[in-house]
């Protein structure tokens, strides 16, 4: 089966700034490495990619995840032309609820293609991103939390019964991991560097209530590279969700682990993702039939995002 590769024109529409890091240009550098465009029609094969469009999250997906009050209040700050969430240091325009539940129905759409064996693995190309996003708050210029909306639908819509999230963003996914911490349908896997924005997931941060022992937070130092990550994946993180079965694996994909990312200490190379992504690949074909949604995180050089996706995605359509 092919691997399928999820965007839309309308994420640059997500309006926040020339300068701001997480700005339209990320998506533009990425689409550019893979030879794409933001506007291909759904269902077309392009790069050797079945290229997918997305529809927008409906409001009870959304709230499966995110408290009924926060998602209203999102839609009432877009529509009166807020700048910021009041809830967090996320910037907004009067899209971006819009394009914000289209990212989590880009995440929804790849778990649609991979349970129902359209394809192996599906790449999403999407801002805003959302590993930040908690239940009721957004924050770390997140809105709607994408992987968390896109595992509970996989449990709702396909009975899926042991999804593993895996984050390799270089910010703690505080989140996912707020969301699902007391869930132990869901385990939550995160690499980071510690201390770093938001300042979160440290080792003994391992869940709560019925879902303890299904967080596992596996802080770094600045300085770390391709070695502490690779092993740290290989010895740690993979055993443990092997361990798991999990019926579906979705990675929270950033790349601002990146030795040229503006916002992080850590130097892992191109190199250095390229063997995490084999690494993940493996274990995906190995453990839970190949079944792997990727969904694109954090990465704010853009020349290093741009290469290291287009990287990602071309193993994982090998």
């Amino acid at each position: 089966m092919p691997t399928a590769l999820i965007s839309h024109p309308d994420f640059l529409l997500h309006d926040t700034g020339p300068f701001h890091p997480e700005r339209p240009d990320r998506m533009t550098s990425v689409l550019a490495q893979l030879g794409l465009s933001g506007d291909v029609p759904d269902g077309a094969r392009q790069a050797d990619l079945l290229c997918l469009s997305p529809a927008p999250a409906g409001e009870a997906r959304i709230k499966a995840v995110h408290d009924g009050a926060y998602v209203d209040a999102v839609v009432d700050w877009c529509g009166r032309g807020y700048r910021n969430l009041p809830t967090g240091d996320t910037t907004i325009s009067s899209a971006s609820e819009t394009v914000a539940r289209l990212a989590a129905g880009a995440a929804m759409r790849a778990v649609d293609a991979v349970l129902t064996a359209e394809a192996d693995r599906v790449f999403c190309v999407t801002r805003p991103p959302g590993h930040h996003a908690e239940s009721d708050r957004g924050m770390g210029f997140c809105i709607y939390n994408n992987a968390a909306v896109a595992a509970r639908y996989a449990q709702s819509r396909f009975g899926v019964e042991r999804v593993a999230v895996l984050d390799w963003d270089v910010h703690h996914g505080n989140g996912t991991q707020e969301i699902f911490e007391e869930d132990p349908s869901v385990y939550y896997f995160s690499v980071h560097q510690y201390p770093l924005y938001p300042f979160t997931g440290a080792e003994r941060e391992t869940g709560t209530g019925e879902g303890a022992g299904y967080t596992m937070n596996v802080p770094v130092s600045a300085g770390s590279g391709d070695e502490v990550f690779i092993d740290v994946l290989r010895g740690t993180v993979l055993p443990a969700m092997k361990a798991y079965q999990p019926d579906l694996l979705i990675l929270s994909a950033g790349f601002d682990a990146h030795m040229d990312d503006p916002l992080s200490g850590t130097l892992v190379t191109d190199a250095g993702f390229r063997a995490m992504t084999r690494l993940v690949l493996d274990f995906a074909e190995d453990a839970c039939g190949g079944r792997l949604v990727s969904v694109l995180e954090g990465g704010y050089d853009l020349e290093a995002l741009g290469r290291c996706v287009a990287d990602h995605v071309s193993m994982m359509n090998a």
